[in-house]
């Protein structure tokens, strides 16, 4: 009986424990451990709300039909997305994050719970091998040996059969005593008969004798020498040489413009521009050469121009045809891109020409606070001047008789304008057009492009801009046959380029150029600062200030900046002399510009990246060696190689294109068309194939 009270309070404590197990005070905090899996799923029980508050920008968390929020037991799905987090480096084995739940339980306490996912990397190796060059002749089956290697001589090397023999023939004193046999005497004897001074005989050893004899002297020496019945061999002395290899001439340096805002100007580094400018300073950039570009018009008075421009004296033209384009006067001989009351827009005109030809250096004063040295365009000291034609209005339109217009005056084709005919006295060799529509049919577009074929039949190359709508509708007047569309790239976080997203694909695409990455939604890879901000990805070029009335500069982006890039580089290969006319200058630069995508031409790239310094065949002015991978969807990486050439990338899920190489342009990227490079390969990582060895990627010079 007095157990009873200790057996009900037993089973009081019990009921008790089992109803406090059956709500947990929060939900804790946990390890999520993904190992090599894309995706997991976590459970929790719980009897209150929960709601996901944080998730990393790596992983993706979802609950039934996409809800990341709810009530009762908690269930989730964790999927990583790898190459969201994986550094440029591919450094890194594991990757770690931090997912955040806010839960409120029934009675109504709240709390986070903290679950830290971890994800294992991919694991990529390789290793970077080089063959070294050999110079000589071709020595296949029934070709000329190869002549021997010219060899420095030093006199002979004399051993004789016996010491008394060297003896007599380094010492007078010895060979004159009558003791000595009758060989060592006429050893001496020899000697003395071919008129060796005894300043010339040093012995070398026990039986051996070095003759400082050269020239004819030694020939007769050796073959008398060989003669003597006292001498055992006759040799040449041999110079040798060190066997160190002879160290490799530096690279010339790149050049590096000092203007204020030239650091910004990303694009002209990246292709190549350091070199082309080193081998412009050598001369060689020699013929004149003419740029239409056919605009919103120019400012003549933008200092950064000065000099660089035909004027409306040497032909410059507007072929605007009505009243109400900004400048309130119809065709005339000035292409200035107006200013008048109201107008708040840039000068789409003046950014265009900046980037191929803005002066470099000091500029004259332009405004109080304006900068006094401004940007740099690509053409540098080559005698390339831009013929401004104004075919866009204050608002950026024109129409297709306009274009026909700009294009057959470009080319030196007279056009009819208002009852005035104008013909140009510099005709353009390249002819640029940043501008263009969608939604025209082809049938719409012929007028154009006839004018652009009768233009290339003319000798003008034209050059047109691709579409800024990020679609894969033909843009004319880029699409037109004789044109030749230019598609833009910007920067990724490797510093390498890729499509820009805003940027049009078809397949009439045949080049790409830096563009910039979106004034809208700009990326910051190219490490610029201004004022203590990040400087965005974009192209910053001469500009004007409609507010002020006064020069500025502006950062725009699109195929409008893309496109220039293209004709400054033609411009600087007519210069140069290393083509001579439209055909063999897109020829040119088709075939040594920068693969990108998928290997050959294809919608996005064209056939690839324009490279101004394997155009032009500039000097190297870097040699670094590395390796890059690509994923193909805009994630490039750069893992670093060991003493011996190994390299080690942890990547997330995907295929990837690995290539070595040289840089020798100073631009980063290794392997380009004109510098020593491997063969691609190809590798797939993924939690089937988690580890892959792509082998030895031998460079060949």
């Amino acid at each position: 009986m007095k157990q009873r009270p200790f057996l009900a309070a037993l089973t009081l404590l019990l009921t008790a424990c089992g109803q406090l197990d059956t709500q947990p005070a929060g939900l804790p905090d946990r390890d999520v451990a993904l190992g090599q899996q894309l995706s997991t799923e976590v459970s929790e029980p719980w009897r209150g709300r929960w709601e996901v508050s944080r998730v990393p920008e790596w992983l993706e968390v979802s609950g039934a039909d996409g809800a990341k929020s709810g009530e009762g037991a908690v269930r989730l799905t964790v999927t990583a997305r790898r190459h969201a987090a994986t550094p440029v480096a591919a450094d890194q084995p594991q990757l770690r994050g931090e997912i955040e739940v806010n839960w409120t339980g029934e009675n109504e306490q709240r709390g986070t719970a903290r679950w830290t996912v971890t994800a294992d990397q991919y694991r990529l190796t390789g290793r970077v091998t080089e063959r070294p060059s050999v110079a000589g002749q071709d020595l296949r089956p029934g070709q000329p040996s190869a002549p021997a290697p010219q060899r420095e001589v030093r006199g002979l090397i004399v051993t004789y059969r016996s010491a008394a023999s060297r003896d007599a023939a380094v010492s007078p004193a010895l060979s004159a005593q009558a003791a000595l046999p009758a060989e060592a005497r006429q050893a001496r004897a020899t000697l003395d008969a071919l008129g060796v001074p005894a300043s010339a005989r040093q012995a070398l050893s026990e039986r051996s004798v070095v003759l400082r004899v050269s020239g004819a002297a030694a020939a007769q020496a050796q073959s008398v020498l060989s003669a003597d019945p006292a001498v055992l061999s006759v040799t040449p002395n041999v110079v040798l040489h060190a066997l160190a290899t002879p160290a490799a001439s530096s690279p010339a340096s790149p050049v590096v413009p000092t203007d204020q805002y030239a650091p910004f100007q990303w694009a002209y580094p990246l292709m190549g521009y350091g070199a082309v400018w080193r081998d412009m300073e050598a001369g060689g950039y020699a013929k004149p050469v003419t740029v239409a570009v056919a605009d919103s018009g120019v400012r003549y008075d933008h200092p950064d121009l000065d000099g660089r421009l035909w004027t409306p004296q040497e032909g410059a033209l507007d072929v605007l045809t009505g009243t109400d384009n900004g400048d309130g006067d119809g065709p005339d001989s000035d292409p200035t891109d107006p200013s008048f009351a109201g107008r708040r827009s840039e000068s789409h005109g003046t950014h265009v020409t900046g980037i191929v030809v803005a002066r470099w250096g000091q500029n004259a004063p332009g405004c109080a606070g304006c900068s006094p040295t401004g940007v740099v365009g690509a053409s540098y000291r080559a005698p390339v001047k831009v013929l401004p034609i104004r075919v866009l209005d204050a608002q950026g339109r024109t129409d297709i008789a306009d274009v026909v217009a700009a294009v057959r005056y470009a080319a030196g084709l007279p056009v009819t304008l208002a009852g005035k005919t104008y013909t140009a006295p510099h005709p353009a060799q390249v002819l640029n057009l940043s501008l263009g529509g969608e939604g025209i049919a082809p049938a719409e577009a012929q007028p154009m492009c006839d004018a652009i074929a009768q233009a290339r039949e003319r000798g003008v190359l034209t050059f047109a801009a691709a579409g800024n709508s990020g679609t894969d509708q033909p843009y004319y007047p880029a699409a037109c046959p004789a044109a030749v569309a230019v598609s833009s790239v910007t920067l990724t976080a490797a510093g390498t380029p890729t499509h820009a997203s805003y940027s049009n694909h078809y397949a009439q695409v045949q080049l790409s150029a830096p563009g910039g990455s979106s004034v809208a939604a700009p990326t910051y890879y190219s490490g610029g600062t201004f004022g203590g901000q990040p400087f965005p990805d974009d192209i910053v070029s001469t500009g004007w200030d409609y507010t002020k009335n006064q020069p500025n500069y502006v950062v725009m982006a699109g195929t409008s900046q893309a496109t220039p890039q293209v004709a400054a580089v033609a411009a600087l290969l007519l210069s140069k002399g290393v083509t001579s006319g439209p055909q063999d200058t897109l020829a040119r630069l088709v075939a040594t510009s920068t693969d990108l995508g998928p290997a050959g031409r294809d919608e996005f790239y064209g056939s690839g990246m324009v490279n101004a310094a394997a155009a032009l065949g500039a000097p190297a002015v870097s040699d670094a060696l590395g390796v890059l991978l690509d994923d193909g969807q805009g994630h490039v990486y750069r893992p670093a190689m060991n003493a011996l050439g190994g390299f080690t990338a942890y990547l997330g899920e995907g295929s990837y294109r690995v290539r070595a190489g040289r840089d020798q342009d100073a631009n980063g990227l290794y392997g380009e068309t004109h510098e020593p490079h491997s063969q691609p390969a190809q590798a797939s990582l993924s939690p089937q194939q988690p580890q892959q060895d792509v082998g030895e990627l031998n460079i060949v010079p």
